[in-house]
């Protein structure tokens, strides 16, 4: 079975609006709310997918039993921890006029030392036949240092660690050999302290080190540009097609949702990246997550070259 764990969810506000004028009432054109987190997200790209999986989270309130609803309503099962504190709602605006977004992003409620330990009890009964996968920030109160905890959990449980989270802490997990880490190429310049407009070819080497460090795998989102996939076999590079961007919120989950799908289905390496980042193109270009329909276009574009 796969588990997500979403420490951080959110209810997502997208708003589109013709214009942002200051002091007044600006009308909007149409919202859309949606239930979020990246754990979240990736349940539900592995469920469009066919793919069994578990929604673990915490949070509170009706912000938290809504997203809570639509999991249920989607036939994922979910067990959350209930905080005291409400789940944040963010806010995307799009300004059609001038073609700018706004993210609004909150930082999440208080989660307290009970509350966390009931999470790592969840944790510790995953087992040997089983994923975990760790995405997205984490409320106040959750210690970054919770993913090498949970990494130690995985080496000693036998479990399939995979890790999305901009966090230094990351690093110290990788010595306990998690399956899959999925940093952008921002996080993982960040966290070996190289420039933020690292060249691709420093990017590659900079996942080799993380591979050296412990990653089995690490899946590399590029942005426009694309993604990596380095392992100690090989490096692959798939270019990203050309669309035009609506909202990339969700587009990293739908990556590594449908990579983690293909890997399920013994995919190869080449068409399962083909098939991550036209999923992940496909979710940018609309205002949700893809509905994996008329995806071949986008997959005639991308090309992996092995590096």
């Amino acid at each position: 079975m796969i588990y997500t764990l979403t420490l951080n969810p959110a209810i997502d506000l997208f708003i589109e609006t013709p214009k942002m004028a200051d002091g007044v009432v600006n009308r909007t054109h149409d919202y859309d709310i949606q239930a979020n987190g990246k754990g979240v997200n990736v349940s539900f790209v592995l469920k469009k997918l066919g793919i069994a999986n578990v929604a673990l989270g915490v949070g509170g309130g009706f912000t938290n039993r809504y997203i809570e609803e639509v999991l249920s309503e989607r036939k994922i099962p979910n067990d959350f921890v209930h905080t005291q504190n409400i789940t944040r709602i963010n806010v995307f605006v799009k300004v059609i006029a001038t073609d700018q977004e706004y993210k609004l992003v909150n930082s999440g409620p208080e989660v307290s030392p009970d509350e966390i330990a009931r999470i790592m009890a969840k944790v510790k009964k995953i087992g040997s036949a089983d994923t975990l996968v760790l995405s997205g920030s984490f409320s106040k109160g959750i210690d970054p240092a919770i993913i090498e905890e949970i990494a130690a959990i995985s080496q000693k449980n036998q479990f399939k660690f995979v890790i999305d989270t901009s966090y230094k802490e990351v690093l110290s997990a990788l010595k306990y050999r998690p399956y899959l880490i999925k940093p952008n190429n921002e996080e993982l310049s960040s966290w070996f302290g190289a420039p933020s407009d690292s060249s691709n070819e420093a990017i590659v080497e900079l996942a080799k080190k993380a591979v050296r460090a412990g990653a089995q795998n690490v899946l590399v989102s590029l942005g426009s540009q694309g993604a990596l996939l380095v392992n100690e076999q090989e490096v692959l590079f798939g270019n990203a097609p050309k669309i035009e961007v609506m909202n990339t919120a969700g587009a990293g989950d739908t990556m590594l949702g449908t990579f983690l799908a293909g890997d399920a289905r013994h995919l190869n390496r080449r068409e399962n990246l083909i098939a991550s980042l036209a999923a992940a193109s496909d979710t940018a270009r609309h205002a949700g997550l893809t509905a994996f329909e008329d995806l071949e276009g986008l997959k005639e574009q991308i090309r992996i070259q092995r590096l």
